[in-house]
Formats: C-alpha cells, structure tokens, sequence
C-alpha cells in the first residue's frame, strides 16, 4: 500500500474526482445541463476508445456485448448523469458527491437479488451508521435552504434526483457484471457504452432543450475538457491499476478520499457552512462507509 505506484494514483483519483463535482456547478451555470452532458462524453468517448486502443484492449464486440453496452451507456453516461448534473442545481455538489459514497448500498442490495451474492451484517450495520451520518447532512441542507419547501428552488427535489443518478449507476455496476459483461475488457466496454450513451444524450437534450447552445465563456469549455479528459478518461486507466495492484476493496477506499475533497471544495469555493450537526454528520459517514468496506473486503 506504501508503493509510489499505489499511492500516486489512489492519491490522483480521489483528488480528481471529488473535485469534478464542483466543476458540474459551472457546467449548469445558464446552460442547459443535457447539452452540457453531450459536450463532455462527445469529447470523452474518441479518447476513451484512443486508451482502450493503446491498452492493446480488443474493441470488437459481439451482438450480445453491444447489447449490453448499449444498456450501460443510456443508464450510466445519459441517466446518472443528466440527474447528477441536474441534483446540483439545488443541492451542495458536496453533498452530492457524499451521497454517492452510498452507491454501495444499493450494489449490494442489487447484487443480492440479481445474481446472489450474500451481503455481510457487519456491511449492513456501517452501511447503517453511514446513511445516519449522510441524513444529518441532508436535514442541515434543507433547514438552511428558504426556498426547501418550493418547487424550483427545492432541496428535496434535488435529493430525489441525486438518488435517482444513484440508481440508475448501481443498476448499470449490477447488469455490468454478468457474464457476458465479464467477458469484455471494461476500459472496451465503457467505451462502446460512452458512444451510446453520448448518441442517446444528442437526442435527450434537442428533445428536451432545443438546439446547441455554444457558450462564450472559456470556463465552460475550459470545464467541458477537465470533466471529458482529467475526470473521465485520465483517471480509468489509473483506477483500473489500483485494482490490479491492492484489489477492488481496498481500491474502494478511494471514495473516502473523492467525498473528503468534495467537501473542501465545497467549503472554499460554495461557502458551505459547517456545523456541529454537520460535522458529527461528516464523522458517522465516513466511519461508517470505512466499517461496510471493511466488512464487504472480509476484514
């Protein structure tokens, strides 16, 4: 766990990560957030296939496996994005972000009633303890919002959207691990299922948001490159090593380190106010997340 060739890229992941949600907020600034979404994966996805194909990944797919990743790219990079992008409208991005470090809840749970795999009680209980801990910071976010009980500036429309991303991204984690998803190399098959979910988004958002927008400000585009190459293409050649080298468990840690930087981000840059509530709130999260990984790793 000591080697540079761990800690660089468990460090850089984290760090990226959790700093992309932030970055979403100048992405919805006065721009519709469908055509935000199709502007990044429509420059992510050629450099994805560009890693895939440096990796020596094969990119030929069978009917089957497009099949599948047709599914995963409308539920993952059309459907948990667009509510992603459209949650932060109304939510901290931090908050956001410490919302996803639940993902793992409904995986399991998933997981359990899809293709059977047992769930540990120590992973209910820190999964239990980490959901008190995120609710407490949901309460303080809608106490402090005036507008929390009006639809338009509504919280809890934006807690609701957040955990509609997180469902449609834990089914696509689920239905990518079947057989034939298996089968393909995942840097191959996330980038087939980043085409089709980029073709889907082109249609989404002229359906629902009428023709391009091109903004002026360099920021946005400035935004559009960091997301579509730091966030989504630099950092998946880097996690798929960490898992290499230490495992999918202990590479699972990392969400501690994206939801930490998140929420400093979120201090500086959104002003986000700490509170006793909040900070206890931050504390049972994590401590929580770290004992369901624990468990779920077998100790």
């Amino acid at each position: 766990m000591l080697n540079w060739r761990v800690i660089v890229p468990f460090v850089l992941t984290g760090t990226i990560w959790g700093s992309t949600w932030f970055i979403i907020t100048g992405q919805i600034d006065g721009v519709p957030a469908a055509w935000s979404v199709f502007y990044r994966f429509l420059l992510a996805t050629p450099a994805l296939f560009l890693v895939a194909y440096l990796m020596k990944r094969r990119l030929r797919l069978n009917r089957a496996e497009h099949r599948l990743a047709m599914v995963v790219g409308v539920l993952q990079f059309s459907g948990n994005f667009l509510f992603v992008y459209h949650a932060e409208l109304y939510v901290t991005s931090g908050i956001v972000a410490l919302m996803f470090g639940l993902m793992m809840v409904p995986n399991a749970l998933l997981a359990r009633f899809v293709i059977g795999e047992r769930i540990a009680g120590g992973f209910m209980w820190g999964s239990l303890i980490a959901i008190v801990g995120v609710s407490t910071l949901l309460v303080h976010e809608w106490t402090s919002n005036p507008d929390a009980g009006v639809i338009g500036g509504n919280v809890a429309l934006g807690i609701g959207l957040a955990l509609l991303g997180i469902l449609t991204a834990s089914i696509a984690n689920v239905v990518q691990a079947n057989p034939t998803g298996r089968a393909v190399p995942m840097v191959s098959l996330l980038a087939w299922a980043m085409l089709y979910g980029t073709i889907f988004d082109l249609g989404l958002a002229f359906a629902v948001a009428g023709p391009p927008p091109f903004p002026a400000s360099p920021g946005y585009w400035g935004g559009i490159v960091y997301l579509a190459l730091i966030g989504s293409v630099v950092t998946f050649p880097l996690h798929y090593n960490l898992v290499r080298e230490i495992g999918a468990g202990r590479t699972a840690y990392n969400a501690i380190l994206t939801i930490s930087v998140a929420m400093f981000v979120s201090t500086l840059f959104e002003g986000y106010q700490w509170t006793a509530l909040t900070a206890g709130g931050m504390g049972l999260a994590v401590v929580g997340m770290i004992l369901a990984l624990r468990s779920k790793q077998g100790g």
